[in-house]
């Protein structure tokens, strides 16, 4: 079994549909942690009466600290995390438990597949538009028709979903808080995944989520991610899927000592940004100074 991690911001309608969907499309009994930060809108109340475990910070703390938090409460070794404006399809935990079997490493990362109704230009995103809000959701085609596109796995990252070992987020140190409140810790994570050696990195086909988008993130202020992985990585974060996860693609999986990209180098590229980015900006903390320079700063609560 798994223990599924959802951060929610205010999006009481959106984390219902999410809950109901892992409760009626899961093969087992997973456990459901949600993180509320604030939950002024109905969410503490609701999730109180839901039997869920939660934990609850009385503002937003961002991604970043939200997930970092939940996780540490997670009681299963396999941990997903995903958000609240994601519906999962049936089926989505026996192609993730199919996967894991499939690799001979727990130094691992899978992640979902999406389908949302702009893909955006994303060609591991599928296109299908079920409904742009929880009122409009079609939820009788989406069951339908979720399974339509024919793809198969692929070696590569996406965003969320995502299926890690509790293991190695701990040993990696989970979301970088210097990245809060979140663009951008995604791509650092799979960086610190990288360095610590992890060569499995899969879009897995058949695990399948409806995504509406943009739920929480289009409220906050953002902070400059690909500014901070640039700085911090000496690489920006398209060389880093141009060049490094396509290696995995190789016949040989990437996974030998001779590929060139097993060792992260600073490209001319990345230094010249890092420059720049020196001289102009306050790295690293002046994304968090603009959003919330105490974020931890509030009163916690472990819930139940």
């Amino acid at each position: 079994m798994f223990s599924i991690v959802i951060p929610t911001w205010n999006n009481l309608a959106h984390l219902k549909l999410c809950v109901e969907s892992l409760r009626r499309h899961s093969t087992a009994d997973h456990e459901i942690i949600v993180h509320l930060n604030d939950g002024s809108d109905g969410s503490l109340e609701w999730i109180q009466t839901q039997g869920i475990k939660y934990t609850h910070s009385d503002k937003n703390v961002g991604v970043c600290l939200a997930v970092n938090h939940a996780v540490a409460q997670a009681r299963h070794e396999w941990v997903m995390y995903m958000n609240d404006d994601m519906v999962a399809a049936p089926g989505w935990d026996r192609a993730f438990a199919e996967a894991i079997q499939s690799v001979d490493s727990d130094l691992s990362l899978f992640f979902g597949t999406l389908i949302q109704p702009d893909g955006g230009g994303d060609r591991d995103i599928i296109e299908q538009d079920f409904g742009r809000l929880p009122a409009s959701f079609d939820a009788a085609a989406f069951l339908a028709r979720c399974q339509d596109d024919p793809r198969g796995d692929r070696e590569g990252a996406a965003s969320q979903p995502t299926l890690f070992h509790k293991k190695w987020w701990n040993m990696v140190g989970g979301y970088s808080l210097e990245f809060s409140p979140g663009m951008s810790s995604d791509d650092d994570l799979l960086m610190k995944f990288w360095v610590a050696g992890c060569r499995h990195f899969r879009i897995v086909g058949a695990s399948r989520f409806y995504h509406f988008g943009m739920a929480s993130t289009g409220r906050i202020s953002h902070n400059q991610g690909g500014r901070m992985f640039v700085m911090k990585w000496g690489i920006t974060q398209l060389e880093f899927y141009r060049y490094y996860l396509p290696s995995l693609r190789q016949p040989d999986g990437g996974n030998t000592p001779d590929n060139p990209h097993n060792c992260v180098r600073p490209t001319w590229l990345g230094k010249l940004r890092r420059v720049r980015y020196a001289l102009k900006y306050k790295y690293p903390l002046d994304g968090i100074e603009a959003w919330d320079p105490l974020p931890g700063r509030t009163d916690w609560d472990k819930g139940n």
